[in-house]
């Protein structure tokens, strides 16, 4: 056996001892006690000056975002030093979340997907850069204007810069016929979205595509002759370790006892359990945060050299710098040195989650949660796991409240209407204060004002700017995050948000 081989059985032997193996007393007696820390100090993305720290527990946030259940897998030292399972995988049952249940992971499914193409590319299988029609032959993506000079590429699709169509999909309830991919693809009855198609020239921007993910499912199977779970399976979470993890639409019976059930806004268990997604590139992973901890922490090995189970480091290195910001391939990146960290999200009714990963400090994050509640709770989350185990960047931002008279607070206050997606978003004068809701997506909140036109949501931390337009068409202009931003337009029609 020579050195480097020596090196990387060191490194899964280790993994494996992780893993497998429970920690000494002390350790887990000192895990517990972190572990108690976190869920009782959850907070919000903002430090108001003047103002007490805000701290929550986790089953209060829960309860007030209607989430059910809730689990945990947390990355330190380079290894997964704790999961947990919090609440119950159905709302009304005792029946509790824990480190094994399965949950729906929405849009992490394309980072995980993206490896096994990657893998295939390594194999001399793909390129990234020939035009995909090269390679399918089931369906042919049409042409037109816009691909008449530059084509949409694997590389374009999965750093979401192809010029594609269609954001992300709702998925199919209980009941529903699912249509093939070439239906999906051409927007054809029983599929529920519009077509996939170029819309803008490939290559010009980012532009965030879950159609280019059905794209290349197709393109894998077309190319390999093989059932999409059963190649990422063999390519990947096999490989990793990922037991608790199937692309498999619709769930098979035989892991429906260990799923979690999709809950609402309020709650309620969505009709039929959950939604399928035949979309599986692009949201339909089932799996835990356990096995997610398991790739993140696969993707950091191979980084450093010291691991190639699924990739190279050549390979892992091309997915971790930036294509388009802020997309590799696969992932979103963020911050420098010490800092740096990659990503992804996910998003399915009643199903959200989080990952993220510091490969050079081994530290890192899994959250997944079986409610619509999810996108508020999982950054309190988020925000106390970074406190307390000390991540290389902060989370939490400190600001300064600007008192505004009641006519300033009022003149703010409306329903906007915003531009993707025809969202109402109210802002309401409450006696001194001003709220911020998006039903169903962001919970009542205060809007704290930092001048008379810049205000910060205190729960989330959104950055919202207004700009005064001609009569009541004001518009507002809503930083997300440091790449998402949405505008919004005053409507004149509405009273209710005073």
């Amino acid at each position: 056996m020579n050195h480097k081989a020596l090196a990387h059985f060191a490194s899964f032997a280790l993994l494996a001892l992780a893993a497998c193996h429970a920690p000494p007393a002390r350790e887990a007696s000192s895990s517990a006690a972190r572990i108690q820390h976190v869920t009782e100090s959850l907070r919000p993305p903002v430090r108001v000056a003047g103002r007490a720290p805000v701290r929550w527990s986790l089953g209060e946030r829960m309860t007030h975002y209607h989430v059910p259940g809730v689990s945990i897998a947390l990355i330190d030292s380079g290894r997964v030093t704790w999961a947990r399972g919090f609440g119950v995988s159905q709302a009304g049952t005792t029946d509790s979340v824990n480190d094994s249940t399965m949950f729906q992971a929405g849009s992490i499914s394309k980072p995980i997907a993206v490896s096994a193409m990657l893998h295939l590319v390594q194999q001399g299988q793909l390129s990234l850069d020939e035009d995909v029609n090269h390679y399918l032959t089931s369906w042919k993506l049409p042409e037109n204007k816009f691909t008449a000079h530059e084509k949409v590429t694997l590389r374009r699709i999965v750093s979401h810069s192809a010029g594609l169509t269609v954001h992300g999909f709702p998925g199919y309830a209980a009941g529903e016929t699912i249509p093939t991919l070439p239906q999906i693809l051409d927007g054809k009855k029983p599929a529920n979205t519009g077509p996939v198609r170029v819309d803008t020239f490939p290559g010009a921007r980012y532009n965030y595509s879950g159609g280019g993910l059905t794209i290349m499912q197709l393109l894998l199977i077309d190319v390999t002759g093989k059932p999409f779970p059963t190649l990422v399976r063999q390519l990947v979470l096999d490989p990793v370790g990922m037991t608790h993890s199937t692309y498999e639409q619709p769930l098979p019976e035989s892991r429906v006892p260990n799923a979690a059930r999709a809950h609402d806004d309020r709650g309620a268990m969505l009709p039929g359990r959950w939604h399928t997604y035949p979309e599986m590139a692009a949201a339909g992973l089932w799996t835990t945060p356990t096995d997610l901890a398991r790739w993140l922490l696969e993707i950091a090995h191979e980084r450093a050299g010291t691991s190639s189970r699924v990739l190279s480091q050549p390979m892992v290195t091309q997915m971790l710098t930036v294509q388009k910001a802020p997309l590799g391939l696969g992932v979103f990146l963020g911050g420098s040195g010490r800092s740096f960290h990659f990503g992804h999200g996910g998003d399915n009714e009643g199903f959200h989650a989080d990952m993220i990963m510091y490969p050079e400090t081994g530290q890192g994050a899994v959250i997944m949660t079986n409610g619509d509640g999810g996108p508020a709770l999982i950054p309190e989350i988020l925000n106390a796991l970074a406190d307390e185990y000390r991540w290389p960047e902060p989370r939490v931002e400190d600001i300064t409240e600007v008192p505004l008279d009641s006519s300033s607070l009022a003149a703010v206050a409306g329903v906007y209407t915003t531009t993707v997606g025809k969202v109402d978003l109210f802002i309401r004068h409450e006696g001194s204060r001003l709220t911020f809701e998006i039903p169903k997506y962001v919970p009542v909140q205060e809007l704290i004002p930092q001048t008379s036109s810049r205000f910060v949501a205190s729960d989330v931390g959104w950055h919202v700017q207004l700009s005064r337009g001609i009569g009541q068409r004001d518009t507002l202009e809503v930083m997300i995050d440091s790449s998402d931003t949405i505008s919004a337009i005053k409507r004149v029609d509405r009273s209710d948000a005073h």
